[in-house]
């Protein structure tokens, strides 16, 4: 068979055009970007910016364990690396010779060598995507290459997370910490990273950065890198049967989930003002999974969509009751794991959907596993099929 999709003269391919969804993707995300800050007071545009640099995030988490089968509960580390990067630039935008001044809290006089690669904002863009990468893939080739899969690597993760959490609490001297690093006051290409025109382009940047790393996840899970990690999710011993070797494979996907990790980190902590160990804290990378959890698993868009509900009803009912929000939580992760297994997303799909469409009287819609409608050696085939029928 050729491998090129081909069709006979007359027919047209059912084959979606490739780049009909990044349009779709990318011209939801600018048309948010405009239209949001025209219809949001400044502050609530402020909190929908965090929330949409958190989804990011999740479209790492559901790549690794919707996708994969591999929970980790240490995503915190990648995300706090990745803001700490942004963070340590935007303390270096000082007048020449002067260093941060919590140094000076510590007696450090001179600006320590870790610091001197952030004066570059090329050197920090980079920097924000390769460490939180690297250091997730070190840590995924110490786990799978003894094939530690299963609650184990999840204990690993979150052991991980300690390790962390405990060795940037007690860096005063290095990154002033439990205390952190604040971003506000310095400026970034002339503007106070705090001002509301910096915190506009925050924003906006978060959309669009939303959007490629949908495109980029949405491109490795539809290919046969996807239909690999799908393999190793489902039955990681038949994968390895049939010649494969699943360890390389976990590797990169979770340095690919670290690096989207650092991305949202970065963004998070431009428009939160403040990067501290915190986010190394258990509750946050447990708080990660959750929203991918109540999205829908698997989905990728049901990670975006879960993140923001999930973060949008924590605002509302904190304002309500600070209490209620901690009572709700666990009540949505109940409902969700014993009613909801493929969350809210997955419901709609696969339950609303074929309901409305049955009520309309409309034939449903065969869906074959994994997308063989859209392989273009069965499209072929089926177009033949049909052209001898006529």
């Amino acid at each position: 068979m050729s491998s090129s999709p081909t069709h006979p003269p007359g027919t047209k391919s059912r084959r979606p055009k490739w780049w009909l969804e990044p349009a779709i993707v990318l011209g939801v995300a600018i048309a948010l970007a405009v239209i949001m800050p025209l219809i949001l007071p400044v502050f609530r545009l402020r909190l929908l910016g965090r929330f949409v640099a958190l989804a990011i995030a999740a479209l790492g988490i559901d790549l690794i364990w919707g996708y994969t089968g591999l929970l980790s509960l240490g995503h915190g580390i990648f995300f706090a690396l990745g803001g700490y990067a942004f963070a340590m630039h935007l303390n270096l935008q000082l007048p020449e010779g002067q260093i941060p001044n919590f140094f000076s809290l510590y007696g450090v006089e001179e600006l320590p060598w870790i610091w001197q690669p952030f004066y570059s904002l090329p050197v920090t863009l980079i920097s924000i995507v390769l460490i939180p990468g690297l250091v997730a893939g070190l840590l995924g080739y110490l786990v799978f290459r003894n094939r530690i899969k299963g609650v184990y690597f999840s204990i690993l993760t979150q052991a991980a997370l300690l390790v962390f959490f405990n060795f940037f609490n007690g860096q005063q001297d290095l990154i002033n910490g439990t205390n952190g690093l604040s971003t506000n006051r310095y400026e970034i290409f002339g503007v106070a990273a705090g001002a509301p025109q910096a915190q506009l382009a925050f924003f906006q940047t978060s959309l669009v950065m939303v959007g490629l790393v949908y495109l980029l996840c949405r491109w490795l899970t539809d290919g046969r890198f996807g239909r690999m990690l799908v393999a190793i999710r489902d039955d990681e011993i038949r994968a390895r049967f049939a010649g494969y070797d699943p360890t390389g494979f976990k590797i990169l996907v979770f340095a690919v989930s670290g690096a989207i990790a650092g991305i949202s980190g970065a963004l998070f902590t431009v428009q939160t003002g403040l990067i501290t160990p915190s986010f190394m804290e258990v509750a946050f990378s447990i708080e990660m999974v959750i929203w991918v959890a109540v999205g829908g698993r698997a989905s990728l868009i049901g990670a975006i969509i879960g993140t923001i509900l999930v973060r949008t009803a924590q605002t509302f009912l904190s304002e309500w009751s600070p209490e209620a929000w901690l009572f709700f939580q666990g009540g949505l992760f109940l409902i969700v794991v014993t009613v909801l297994p493929n969350g809210l997303y997955g419901w709609f799909r696969d339950s609303a959907i074929p309901q409305v469409r049955s009520r309309l009287g409309l034939q449903p819609r065969l869906v074959s596993y994994p997308d063989i409608d859209l392989n273009p050696e069965v499209q072929q085939e089926q177009d033949e099929l049909e052209r001898l029928d006529r």
